[in-house]
């Protein structure tokens, strides 16, 4: 499947499902920075490969994490 693909197909289904996950640091610090974020990617890079679900963007801001899964 192309990471391009707006659907998901299987043996018996297709589907369209996406979810916007926002994860916050405790107490909102500032923790991350280039070498957490890479981290991070990687990762998200990892889980898709050992899981079915594609990560379609990934974004860090100082104080969170934006997924869309």
């Amino acid at each position: 499947m192309s990471k391009d693909s707006k659907e998901i197909h299987k043996s018996h289904n297709v589907t369209v499902l996406l979810y916007n996950v926002v994860c916050a640091i405790k107490y909102r610090c500032i923790v991350i920075d280039e070498i957490v974020d890479k981290v991070i990617k990687e990762v998200c890079m990892k889980l898709e490969l050992r899981y079915d679900l594609y990560f379609l963007e990934v974004g860090t801001d100082l104080d969170h994490i934006h997924f869309l899964i």
